[in-house]
C-alpha cells in the first residue's frame, strides 16, 4: 500500500472530532484532492489494515452505518461521544454529524 496515501488517510481520521464523523467517500475526496489518487474502497483498506490507532468508529458509509463487523462497538462509542444517531440508534444522522476539515 502507498505509504503517503496511508498516512494522509490516518492523519485525517485522527483529526475527526469526537461526536462527528466522515464517510469513506468524503475522506477519499479530501485526500484525493491533494494526492490525486484513491477512493472510498482504498480508505476502507487503509482503515482495515492500519486504522486501529485512530478513531476508526468515526468513519461511516454513505448511509451512516459503521463497518458491519464492528457496528455495535462503533455505535456504542459514537453514542457515548454524543454523536447524533437515528431514532432507532442504528445509524449516524449524517446531516447533523458530518465533519469536514475546514470546520463545517
Amino acid at each position: 500500500m502507498d505509504e503517503e496515501y496511508l498516512e494522509a488517510v490516518l492523519d485525517l481520521v485522527a483529526a475527526i472530532p469526537a461526536g462527528r464523523v466522515m464517510t469513506y467517500g468524503t475522506i477519499a475526496e479530501e485526500v484525493g484532492g491533494v494526492l490525486r489518487r484513491g477512493g472510498p474502497r482504498q480508505v476502507g483498506a487503509v482503515l482495515s489494515r492500519a486504522g486501529s490507532g485512530v478513531p476508526w468508529w468515526r468513519v461511516v458509509n454513505a448511509s451512516g452505518l459503521p463497518p458491519a463487523f464492528k457496528r455495535a462497538d462503533a455505535l456504542a462509542v459514537l453514542r457515548s461521544e454524543g454523536c447524533p444517531l437515528s431514532a432507532d440508534d442504528a445509524r449516524v444522522r449524517l446531516r447533523d454529524a458530518l465533519w469536514w476539515p475546514d470546520g463545517t
